[in-house]
C-alpha cells in the first residue's frame, strides 16, 4: 500500500505502550509508521488454585518504565517531538485501587475463573436459556452486544468475586480498573475507562457506538456500586497531560498528551492495517482471535462472537476468542522441555522458539497422525467451556519430540479453523484472507501452517509484533488531529502471502474432523475432571 511520509523538520512520534499477558513492548512511532525504537519487559502471570490467574500492577508499571526509558535512550529524539503516550494493553483484567489509585491486592486477569460462581448466582432467573435468564440475557443483547461470559473470565464475575470473597477490600475500593485505565492513571492521575476497557464490565449502553455510556439498570444488577465505575471516554480522547513525575522519570515534556488508548483486540485491528468491513485479521499472542470491523452491532450467542466498541469512529469491532495459542508453546518450552528441576539445572536457554521453527518445518504435515488440543486454560469460541483442557492424542512409540512441537503449531491453527465458520456466518462473507499479527507471526513455518489448515491466504505483516504499538500510536495521533485512521492504515507494511498447498490442505480436512470429535467426546469428561477447580476460595 502507499505511504505518507513527512519530513525530518515537521516529525513527530508517539511513545506506543503495548502491555501484553507476557509483558511490555513500548515503541517510538513517528507520524508515518516507523518504528525508532523498540523494547520487552517480561511481566509473571501467578497461577492461584487451578482456576485463578493474576498479576502485580507494580510490574507493570516498572515494565512500562524501564521499557520506555531504554527506547527513548535509544532513539535520542528530542523531547518536544515527543507529542504523546499511549497505551494498548491487554484486555478484561481488574485492579480494585483505592482513592489515590493504589491497587488493593494483585489484578485478576482475563484468564481468571474464579468468579464463575459468583455471577452465575447473578445473571440466572425463573427462566433459563444457556445458563442465563432469558429476560437479562435478551437485555444485556439489546443494549450492550454481549453478555458476561459464564466461565467467569470478565470484569463482571472478578468484581463480584472481591465483593463476596474479599469484603473489606471491595469496601475501600474506590475505584475497579481494566489493565488500560490503570496505566492511564499512572500517567495522568485520572480515573477514565475507554469506548472498549468497559465493555466487559457489561454496564453500559453500546447502541450508539459514538455515544457508549451507563446504562443505570444495568449498573444495579451488576451488584457493584455506582460510584466504583470510572469515568467513561472514547479512544481517541486526550485526557490530559503527563504527570510531572513521570515525565521527569522518562525525560519528556509536562505538555506531552496522553491519549486514552485502547486494549490490544481494538489497536491490532488498527496496526494490523484491516479498516474496511469485513477485512479480517488473526492475532496469535499469549491468545489469539479473529477479528473485523462492522457497521453494525451484532451478537451470535452460540458461537460466543460479539461486534463491540472500538477506536473507530462509528464503526464496532467483531472479535472472537480463543484462550490459549502461543501460551502453548510457552508451556512446552516452560513446563516440559525447559523445566528447572532435577533434569535441568540453570541451563541457558537457545532461541527455542526459532529452533522450534527449524524442527517443524521438516515434519511432514499431520505430525504423523499426532493431534494437540489447545485448551490448557478452557476455551471461548466457538464454545466457552472453561472445563476443557490441553492434550496430545494417538501418541505413539513411532513419535518423537519433533512430532510433538508441529502437533502443537497444528493444534492451535486447527482451534482457528474451528472458529472461521462462526466467524463467515457472522460476516455474512467468507473469510478468504487473513492478516496475521503477533508473536506468532513472526513465524515463518506456523503462517503457512495455518495456511494449510484454514486453506486461505496468510498475509504476514512486516513486523508482526509491533502491530499493537503500531495501533496504539495511530490512535494517539488521530486523537491529536496529526492524521485519520485510513491515512494511518495505507501506512502498512506487509512481509509477503502464503497460499495453501492443497496436498497439505487435504491432509488437514481429516485432522480437523477428528479434532472436533475429540471435543464432542471429551467435554463430557473435562466436565468431571475439572468440576471440583471450579470452587474457588479466597487465597
Amino acid at each position: 500500500m502507499g505511504k505518507t511520509t513527512f519530513t525530518s523538520a515537521d516529525e513527530q512520534y508517539v511513545l506506543a505502550v503495548d502491555l501484553g499477558t507476557s509483558g511490555c513492548k513500548t515503541a517510538l512511532v513517528s507520524r508515518s509508521g516507523q518504528v525508532l525504537g523498540w523494547a520487552f519487559y517480561a511481566v509473571e502471570t501467578h497461577l492461584v488454585g487451578g482456576v485463578g490467574a493474576e498479576q502485580v500492577p507494580a510490574d507493570w508499571w516498572w515494565a512500562l518504565i524501564e521499557s520506555a526509558q531504554q527506547v527513548l535512550a535509544k532513539a535520542g529524539v528530542a523531547h518536544e517531538r515527543v507529542v504523546a503516550v499511549c497505551c494498548s494493553t491487554q484486555g478484561e483484567g481488574t485492579v480494585p485501587v483505592d482513592r489515590n489509585g493504589e491497587p488493593l491486592m494483585n489484578a485478576i486477569t482475563w484468564m481468571d475463573m474464579r468468579g464463575a460462581d459468583n455471577l452465575r448466582q447473578r445473571v440466572r432467573g425463573l427462566v433459563n436459556v444457556a445458563g442465563y435468564d432469558a429476560f437479562k440475557l435478551m437485555r444485556w443483547l439489546r443494549l450492550c452486544g454481549g453478555a458476561p461470559a459464564l466461565s467467569g473470565k470478565d470484569p463482571a464475575a472478578h468484581m463480584l468475586f472481591v465483593r463476596d470473597m474479599y469484603p473489606d477490600i471491595y469496601n475501600r475500593t474506590h475505584k475497579f480498573l481494566n489493565v488500560l485505565d490503570y496505566l492511564n492513571f499512572k500517567l495522568t492521575g485520572r480515573f477514565v475507562a475507554t469506548h472498549d476497557s468497559i465493555l466487559t464490565s457489561w454496564v453500559t449502553d453500546n447502541r450508539d457506538v459514538d455515544r457508549i455510556r451507563y446504562h443505570d439498570g444495568l449498573v444495579r444488577a451488576s451488584g457493584i456500586d455506582a460510584d466504583k465505575f470510572p469515568e467513561i471516554v472514547p479512544c481517541t480522547e486526550v485526557i490530559g497531560k503527563l504527570h510531572p513525575q513521570v515525565a521527569s522519570v522518562l525525560g519528556l515534556s509536562v505538555d506531552t498528551a496522553v491519549v486514552a488508548g485502547a486494549i490490544d483486540n481494538t489497536a491490532a485491528a488498527i496496526g494490523a492495517g484491516t479498516l474496511a468491513d469485513g477485512d479480517a485479521h488473526l492475532y496469535i499472542g499469549t491468545s489469539s482471535w479473529i477479528g473485523a470491523h462492522v457497521p453494525r452491532k451484532k451478537t451470535d450467542v452460540s458461537a460466543m462472537i460479539a461486534a463491540v466498541p472500538c477506536a473507530v469512529p462509528s464503526k464496532y469491532l467483531m472479535v472472537a476468542m480463543q484462550t490459549s495459542a502461543g501460551n502453548n508453546l510457552s508451556f512446552l518450552k516452560e513446563r516440559v522441555l525447559y523445566n528447572h528441576d532435577e533434569l535441568l539445572h540453570n541451563e541457558n536457554l537457545p532461541d527455542v522458539y526459532k529452533i522450534f521453527d527449524r524442527i517443524a518445518a521438516r515434519v511432514p504435515a499431520g505430525s504423523k497422525g499426532l493431534l494437540y488440543t489447545p485448551w490448557l486454560h478452557g476455551e471461548r469460541c466457538p464454545v466457552e467451556d472453561r472445563a476443557l483442557r490441553g492434550g496430545l492424542f494417538n501418541l505413539s512409540l513411532d513419535h518423537t519430540r519433533e512430532h510433538i512441537i508441529r502437533a502443537f503449531l497444528e493444534g492451535v491453527a486447527l482451534n482457528t479453523r474451528w472458529m472461521v465458520k462462526p466467524v463467515e456466518r457472522f460476516l455474512g462473507q467468507s473469510v478468504d484472507q487473513l492478516t496475521l499479527l503477533g508473536g506468532g507471526a513472526t513465524s515463518d513455518v506456523w503462517c503457512q501452517v495455518f495456511a494449510d489448515v484454514l486453506g486461505v491466504t496468510i498475509r504476514q505483516l512486516a513486523e508482526p509484533m509491533q502491530a499493537n504499538a503500531l495501533g496504539a500510536a495511530y490512535i494517539a495521533f488521530v486523537g491529536l488531529g496529526l492524521i485519520d485512521f485510513k491515512t494511518a492504515v495505507a501506512q502498512t507494511r506487509y512481509r509477503g502471502d502464503y497460499q495453501p498447498n492443497p496436498a497439505n490442505h487435504a491432509i488437514y480436512d481429516e485432522s480437523f474432523g477428528t479434532f472436533t470429535e475429540l471435543h464432542r467426546r471429551l467435554a463430557p469428561l473435562y466436565q468431571r475432571l475439572n468440576q471440583a477447580n471450579s470452587i474457588a476460595s479466597p487465597a
